[in-house]
């Protein structure tokens, strides 16, 4: 396991984080025993949201602090965990957002969910534009001060809002936050024409999430072929697969199996090395549901990809920005 200081700040997390989003697990037990396996390879970043559920589901929200919270109550002090406020978490006109009194209320569930004291980074989960940034920013503040949260993030911000958003915590005498929790993959290359930039002139890391570009590129998928049982986009049917596969992405996707057959890897072990080979990344968010799907994805750490195989991948991705998945 690689490990590397989390964007500006002191503390050291292994360059991969599981995230606990779980689309499609709905078997506890399996859950424990993913935490638990990541666990023993090195893995010392789990990220977690109070919206995150079993089955990614309403009626789970909650449930995934929960579990994470009761696998790792014995090595508590030994990990790094995120979460993250201001998605819907219920109907009622508090229930979102990022109003001081939604913070300071979901803090406190999130806390007692984790069966801890303290979230090393607690994160805005989206950007808010009905409350000011000032109130956010001075609530994240408070709750650093108390010693309930160690650190403060953003996800799915744009490089102008976390700008502004350093801005308001200069002017406030706050705690710059250390990292930006967004989108990256060879499907989605957004962030490289202006967050990247920011983010080495600021030292704020990148979180990506989705490097397998909703699992588009875990290795299941071909251009032409439909999608195998038990999978999302067999969910999704075979006629939005295709379409989501076609042309650039389906390009994208045949320069990925060459590659990856050639090296004798899995493509969601060459797609997620093509991410940390970027400098702006401080950490991969894998989104596994099982243990053994951990397992591939931190084999991530033993493709070597040469200068013409990172040539063709950008080639075949160039310019890609695909949103709506």
């Amino acid at each position: 396991m690689e490990y590397v200081r989390f964007g500006n700040s002191g503390v050291k997390v292994s360059r991969m984080a599981l995230g606990l989003g779980l689309r499609g697990q709905k078997d506890e037990a399996e859950v424990e025993r993913m935490i638990r396996r990541a666990l023993d390879l090195g893995v010392n970043l789990f990220d977690c949201a109070n919206v995150y559920g079993l089955g990614d589901t309403r009626g789970h929200i909650g449930k995934s602090e929960e579990i994470l919270g009761r696998t790792l109550k014995s090595v508590r002090d030994e990990v790094v965990i995120t979460s993250k406020v201001s998605s819907p978490i219920g109907d009622g006109p508090n229930d979102r957002g990022g109003s001081r009194y939604h913070i300071m209320r979901e803090v406190e569930r999130s806390l007692k969910r984790l069966d801890t004291d303290h979230i090393d980074v607690y994160i805005l989960h989206v950007h808010n534009d009905d409350v000011p940034l000032d109130e956010q920013f001075r609530a994240l503040e408070n709750l650093v001060q108390q010693g309930k949260i160690r650190y403060v993030g953003v996800s799915n911000y744009q490089a102008w809002q976390v700008c502004r958003a350093i801005n308001i915590q200069d002017r406030i005498n706050a705690s710059q936050l250390i990292t930006v929790q967004n989108p990256y993959s060879l499907m989605d290359r957004e962030l490289e024409r202006e967050m990247f930039p920011f983010c080495r002139a600021s030292g704020v890391g990148v979180m990506a999430y989705s490097p397998l570009g909703v699992g588009l590129l875990s290795g299941a998928y071909r251009p032409g072929s439909p999608p195998p049982a038990g999978k999302l986009w067999t969910e999704r049917g075979a006629a939005s697969l295709q379409a989501a596969l076609n042309g650039q992405p389906g390009d994208v996707l045949r320069v990925a199996f060459e590659i990856a057959e050639r090296l004798g890897v899995t493509v969601a072990q060459l797609a997620q090395q093509w991410v940390m080979t970027h400098p702006e990344v401080s950490v991969v968010v894998m989104g596994a549901n099982t243990a053994e799907q951990v397992d591939d994805n931190l084999g991530a750490f033993a493709v070597e990809l040469t200068a013409d195989d990172l040539a063709a991948l950008d080639q075949a991705s160039k310019g890609l920005e695909i949103k709506g998945w």
